[in-house]
């Protein structure tokens, strides 16, 4: 304790020179914790997304996941509400989304163009998912409509020149092979971000979708949990409770989620070892501009008989106490920042691909704040150690002859 004593009022004899190397770490600390915050935020985005798409775990037959169907729902589940109520047992389990997927035309009469449309259980749905669709007119679907409705994605509805209330055709392949024809009324109109996806995709209730597919067949359960990191373990209990099913996690969905993520990887990647090797050589540059303009000083202490190995150890603990205040300067900047981002939102530019942009945050992650704290106490520490070790080794006479 009395070395470190030492060592804070030999910080505090120059304050300018210390503060100049306080900032540096700080701010150092601060851009890597804001650049990792920001990478943390960016793929736990991606990932909620893609799991709020699909569900936590998807079950269905092994043969929708590897095979194509000759006909819509060739291979879709039969006695889906009885495998719905035995999943919701799970006391990890949320809900249970059942889904038809199906592909056709939709017509307005004087215009056909293909759609991907999927049937679903419009109340639970959109409860579970949250606002995942951005509407621009019209409203939701909603469970026990006298009619059949549907909702556009904006780009389709251009297409057709639809609206809210317009009527229009959808036709489609039945199970058994037949034609099948359906009319509907626009409930609403949504923009999924994604301008390609939006030209295309239809969702209506799972009613209408059987009616028009003549099944009572869905193509696949989503299952919703009450916490993500609970996936791995849930599906391990689901599948060996029901062996002829496969249950795949919505990791296994995510190809969209997966190719960002390794993108994203290279990027942040280089940019961390950018960041990071610019910090390592101001700090540490900082560190023995601090121990040379006080070379003279370590002359007059060898003459009064301090030993180097002293010398060396007041010098690590200095280095390490200004690396902590820099450090810990450098976390409270980070969190404030990431705090001013909740009051002043900031919104990010469409990522490619999508026409709609996201709000900036920054995670805050308590074991990157430890680590990135401890690594860049040790970088000064060690820094001034290592410029020191010449320092204090240095001949008397040439130590106090020093200018």
């Amino acid at each position: 304790m009395r070395w470190l004593s030492f060592a804070v009022q030999n910080t505090l004899r120059n304050r300018r020179r210390s503060l100049v190397t306080v900032a540096i770490a700080a701010l150092g600390t601060a851009a890597i914790l804001l650049a990792g915050g920001f990478a943390l935020y960016t793929y736990e985005g991606l990932a909620q997304a893609a799991a709020r798409n699909t569900g936590h775990l998807i079950v269905a037959l092994p043969q929708q996941f590897s095979q194509d169907e000759d006909t819509p729902l060739q291979w879709g589940l039969d006695e889906h509400a009885a495998l719905s109520a035995a999943l919701l047992a799970d006391p990890e389990v949320r809900q249970v989304l059942p889904r038809v997927s199906f592909s056709g035309l939709i017509s307005n009469g004087d215009k056909s163009t293909v759609m991907l449309a999927a049937g679903v259980e419009p109340d639970s749905e959109f409860a579970v998912k949250g606002p995942f669709l951005n509407m621009t007119a019209g409203e939701v679907l909603a469970s026990g409509a006298a009619q059949a409705e549907v909702m556009l994605g904006d780009g389709l509805a251009r297409s057709l020149k639809a609206a809210p209330g317009s009527s229009l055709t959808l036709l489609a392949s039945t199970t058994d092979g037949a034609l099948n024809a359906l009319d509907v009324t626009v409930k609403g109109v949504f923009s999924t971000g994604v301008p390609d996806i939006d030209k295309r995709i239809v969702y209506t209730d799972i009613v209408t979708a059987q009616k028009l597919l003549n099944t009572k067949r869905v193509s696949t359960l989503g299952v919703y949990l009450s916490r993500m990191d609970a996936t791995e373990r849930v599906r391990a209990r689901v599948a060996a409770a029901h062996p002829k099913l496969q249950v795949q996690t919505w990791l296994d969905q995510a190809f969209f989620y997966r190719s960002v993520r390794d993108l994203y990887n290279r990027i942040f990647g280089a940019l961390g070892l950018i960041i990071a090797v610019i910090v390592v050589f101001v700090v540490s540059n900082a560190m023995a501009m601090a121990i040379i303009e006080r070379t003279r000083e370590i002359g007059t202490l060898r003459a009064l008989g301090t030993l180097p190995s002293q010398l060396l150890r007041s010098l690590a603990l200095e280095g390490m106490v200004l690396g902590g205040v820099g450090a810990a300067c450098g976390a409270a900047l980070s969190v404030g920042v990431s705090l001013l981002l909740h009051v002043l939102p900031v919104t990010m530019p469409p990522p490619p691909g999508s026409s709609r942009g996201y709000p900036l945050y920054i995670n805050l992650d308590p074991a990157m704040y430890a680590v990135t704290l401890l690594a860049m106490v040790l970088l000064a520490m060690l820094a001034s150690a290592w410029i020191a070790r010449r320092t204090v080794r240095m001949p008397i006479v040439e130590a106090l002859a020093h200018t």
